[in-house]
């Protein structure tokens, strides 16, 4: 290569696809850089997904994406648990990202840790009321992601961090968090290329997370004017290192 990157981390929704379909150039810019030798991640704060179904979603649409090179939130909190090694744990989420924990054994009467993904109707009345009593007996509280709404499938919906925060001003109880703009999700992918943070370009479209967390951790950054970045206030103070208009576009930065 001609460039000081060696590694590309992307976001997916937003930026390879978005609202259920993969942007034109897409594929052809991901295998532009596997010709050329470049490391790809895809690092999503999906927690509905795991590392092999969002994969395989991505291939569906046409996309060359391998399970191993997706980073989801609920993968990058199941490698985090790995390393922290609860006694027990009460996992708060629904769709395929469950499977990412199948090695930790649930205890919802009194764990340890409670992690919070994206639960979709069991988040009611008795459900949160019951973890906030476990978080005042002492439990702990990790939310997959902080992001408050999300727009990926076509209209707002609430998002994970908006039940963690509420959980957190109710129980008093600081939560640790794992998808962007938290550094973890972010060294966990520059980990599993081998390459140091200033010779990987992080490229997502919003700035609050993607290009928030890249400034966060070292790494330059490429914000896409895709996906929610018309939708999201600029109000956040990270800077992109590029703005570009496509993801083709990195063409012109990689040379």
């Amino acid at each position: 290569m001609t460039n000081a990157y060696h590694g590309i981390i992307f976001d997916i929704d937003g930026v390879l696809e978005f609202h259920g379909r993969a942007y034109p150039g897409a594929a052809e810019t991901l295998e532009w850089l596997r010709q050329r030798g470049v490391a790809i991640r895809l690092l999503s704060n999906s927690t509905l997904k795991s590392r092999q179904s969002a994969a395989e979603r991505l291939q569906q649409k046409g996309l060359k994406v391998y399970a191993e090179e997706v980073i989801t939130a609920s993968y990058a909190t199941a490698e985090y648990l790995r390393e922290i090694r609860p006694g027990s744990s009460w996992i708060m989420l629904d769709g395929a990202g469950l499977k990412e924990f199948a090695e930790f054994p649930q205890n919802e009467a009194d764990p340890e840790i409670i992690v919070v993904g994206d639960n979709r109707s069991c988040f009611d009345f008795d459900t949160l009321n019951k973890a906030l009593r476990l978080l005042k007996k002492g439990a702990r509280l990790i939310g997959m992601t902080a992001e408050l709404i999300d727009y990926s499938m076509g209209d707002w919906e609430l998002n994970v961090g908006s039940w963690v925060q509420m959980l957190e001003r109710a129980s008093g109880v600081q939560a640790t968090y794992i998808g962007k703009p938290a550094p973890y999700g972010f060294e966990l992918a520059l980990r599993s290329m081998g390459l140091p943070r200033d010779r990987v370009l992080m490229v997502g479209d919003q700035l609050g997370t993607d290009i928030k967390g890249a400034n966060a951790v070292g790494m330059r950054s490429a914000l896409v004017r895709t996906g929610e970045y018309e939708l999201r206030p600029r109000t956040e103070q990270a800077q992109p290192d590029y703005v570009i208009d496509s993801v083709t576009d990195l063409k012109k930065i990689l040379g």
